[in-house]
């Protein structure tokens, strides 16, 4: 999808698999057919170990041949991974993902997904592409959010969409500071704040008024949620230097969320610090059959009601 692709030939012998939390009806018919597929080419297929329940009620009698692993020993131990769900199960995963994981092959079961790169009717036939000769894959950062309390760091965490801070309760205004390393950006009264990567600005950043950023763009987006101050507008900066968001003394405890999954609460007198992180990204096997306006033209024409 990104034009600063690297090209690599992978030997895989192992392949880890990851699922969709929620059931599939594909994953029926799909996850044997890939099973027996792997096989006849002699690579050992792995599975996440929280999915031993799930498929034992797909596999039946032959559940005692599968291979499971913890989701940090899939990054580590294998030649490839395969998200079979959609953007969320692709970020569940990627958010564990280090410079020495595995590239992982992103396949959407679903009908709406941006960072997956390949459709389920494209899946075996890119897979096979990927197995036999050489591919493509792009990395997408991880950027680290920390969280202190004084001098003393009360949190950690990493997000590859987007992290969200806003209140529990509906229609419930509170105030934050927002700075970079050389000088203080705003003061925002309103329900909340969006900090979003590129890749996350088609999602909850977009539809609360955020520009589309191309993946290629060095650049977070800062995207207040229903502001006080008609004057607030969404802005663009350079994600070369760390973002510090504070929350006043008089302010109550607010939430953060880290990919629209991960959740922790901050606190009064509390500070996060956002910056791009050094040492982690996720590796994306390309699709060479799309490009990333083509995936938005798809995408946003989806769900258009013929007249």
């Amino acid at each position: 999808m990104l034009n600063k692709s690297q090209q690599t030939k992978l030997n895989i012998k192992n392949v880890g698999v990851v699922l969709k939390p929620h059931n599939v009806t594909e994953y029926n018919s799909v996850l044997p057919n890939l099973h027996s597929w792997l096989k006849r080419r002699k690579i050992n297929l792995f599975f996440s170990e929280n999915e031993q329940e799930r498929l034992e009620k797909i596999f039946r009698n032959k559940v005692k041949t599968l291979n499971f692993k913890t989701n940090k020993q899939l990054h580590k131990e294998m030649d490839l991974n395969i998200s079979l769900g959609g953007d969320g199960t692709l970020l569940g995963f990627g958010r564990l993902a280090d410079r020495n994981s595995a590239p992982v092959f992103g396949v959407n079961m679903g009908n709406l997904g941006f960072i997956t790169e390949y459709s389920k009717s494209e899946f075996f036939e890119g897979l096979a592409s990927v197995i036999s000769s050489k591919s493509y894959y792009h990395k997408v950062p991880l950027y680290k959010v920390q969280v202190h309390k004084g001098k003393k760091k009360v949190f950690e965490g990493h997000f590859l969409n987007d992290l969200v801070i806003n209140k529990n309760d509906i229609s419930r205004m509170f105030s934050l500071s927002v700075e970079n390393q050389e000088e203080h950006i705003f003061n925002l009264s309103g329900d909340g704040l969006i900090v979003s990567s590129p890749i996350g600005s088609t999602a909850y950043s977009l539809a609360a008024g955020g520009p589309i950023i191309s993946p290629e763009v060095n650049a977070l987006v800062l995207t207040p949620i229903c502001p006080h101050s008609l004057t607030h507008r969404p802005i663009v900066i350079n994600d070369k230097q760390s973002i510090s968001v504070k929350i006043p003394s008089q302010s109550e405890s607010v939430m953060a969320t880290l990919d629209g999954q991960e959740i922790f609460e901050v606190s009064p007198r509390c500070s996060l610090t956002i910056s791009k992180s050094t040492t982690r990204f996720l590796k994306l096997i390309d699709n060479p059959q799309r490009t990333y306006f083509q995936t938005l033209k798809e995408k946003f024409t989806h769900g258009r009601r013929p007249y």
